[in-house]
């Protein structure tokens, strides 16, 4: 336990801003009259903005401390800040709509079978501990844990009867947290009803591209918080980090976000995820790919592939803000797609102006899986685009594979 404590005992601590209870509609870019669910949305954007902060602080402790670093059986990476993401908006929202359930990607099984479980189990403790909204003075190491249960597979079952549910991927992107400072990770919050995204919250804590602004910081950690409401469009503004005393700096004027303009297709600028090449798309079969956007050379043959960090939901991010054109992931037979990685993403896009669909054209449909609302089944793959530019990658891709 000692090697804990000494952990511990030099994780910074997230100073939160003293007007911090503030109404709470006041972080909401729009009247509240105008968006049925603005108490959940509110809620929703503070308890991302505090789990943003606790992901910066461990950071900064994690880099040099990588028995906090785990592997799943899927030989995904695990941290302290992922459970302790989870654990944090888990109870936020609990006190908040106690009888809405929490679809979310960890649970505590994989961390009680640690033999290092204890000490993991009070890291993630500290790193929780000062950061809930309200919190309780009596809170224990056995509610962090009953709070990250409360997402966990084995929490709730559903029927097909339409449901109200939460949906978090506490931390999209764990091997670019895991990377450096440039390294994009989100954490990402949906409330869906009845299957539909009704509203999202995305936080990137690196995301060094101003939407004030429009520019690119290259001194102190910036990051953004995207919001989006059914029938209120996509916002976002920035949020930087004092790196001497950690304390987030929310920017008072909220960006009304749109996708890009990108008419022609081999205009556009695409990005597809990590693990997969441009070979495994059927635009492929038209188009070579460049990833230097200052290619003289480019053809109308050749699109621009844009470097893009771990996770789906950065590239849903890149979409809604304007950065980037299309996102294509192909579904592939051994990979099982988790609904955690789209819900946010999905409504950011559309009410940014975008569309996403399935290769067959077809919306993605939440509920697919009946009982846990885990797992969507995408026919071929999902498409995240402009819209403008949608139908045409429908068809090309239509007239390239046979989608079952």
């Amino acid at each position: 336990m000692a090697v804990l404590h000494s952990w511990c005992s030099y994780l910074p601590r997230c100073n939160f801003p003293q007007n911090r209870h503030l109404i709470r509609a006041s972080l909401l870019p729009f009247p509240v009259e105008e968006a049925k669910y603005h108490h959940h949305l509110s809620v929703a954007i503070e308890a991302v903005q505090h789990a943003c902060c606790l992901c910066v602080d461990v950071k900064k402790s994690l880099l040099s401390n990588d028995r906090w670093i785990l592997g799943k059986t899927d030989q995904t990476p695990v941290t302290v800040a992922d459970f302790g993401v989870q654990a944090l908006i888990s109870l936020e929202l609990k006190r908040e709509f106690p009888t809405i359930p929490l679809v979310a990607e960890e649970d505590s099984a994989f961390l009680r079978s640690q033999s290092s479980s204890n000490i993991l189990v009070d890291a993630i403790f500290d790193a929780v501990s000062g950061k809930i909204n309200g919190q309780d003075e009596d809170l224990s190491t056995d509610d962090v844990l009953r709070a990250i249960d409360r997402g966990g597979e084995d929490a709730i079952s559903f029927d097909e009867k339409p449901a109200t549910y939460w949906v978090l991927d506490p931390i999209d992107g764990t091997r670019g947290f895991l990377k450096g400072s440039d390294a994009l990770y989100v954490v990402g919050l949906a409330l869906v009803v009845e299957g539909e995204v009704v509203l999202g919250v995305m936080g990137c804590p690196n995301w060094l591209h101003d939407p004030l602004t429009n520019t690119d910081y290259n001194n102190a950690q910036t990051g953004v918080i995207m919001v989006a409401h059914v029938g209120c469009g996509t916002w976002a503004k920035s949020i930087s980090f004092d790196m001497g005393s950690s304390v987030y700096l929310l920017e008072s004027i909220w960006k009304r976000c749109f996708v890009d303009s990108c008419e022609v297709l081999q205009n556009g600028r695409f990005c597809i995820p990590e693990s997969q090449t441009w070979d495994l798309i059927p635009l492929s079969n038209e188009f070579g790919y460049t990833t230097d956007n200052l290619d003289l050379t480019r053809d109308e043959k050749r699109i621009l592939l844009l470097r893009a960090c771990c996770g789906s939901l950065c590239k849903y991010l890149m979409v809604a803000s304007g950065r980037a054109s299309v996102f294509i992931l192909r579904a592939r037979t051994k990979t099982i797609i988790k609904a955690w990685d789209h819900a946010v993403g999905i409504i950011c896009v559309q009410e940014a102006g975008g569309q996403i669909s399935d290769w067959d054209g077809n919306q993605l449909n939440l509920a697919a899986d009946i009982e846990g609302r885990r797992i969507i089944f995408p026919s071929g793959g999902v498409i995240v685009s402009n819209g403008t530019l949608h139908a045409e990658i429908v068809h090309i891709i239509s007239s390239h594979t046979s989608v079952s």
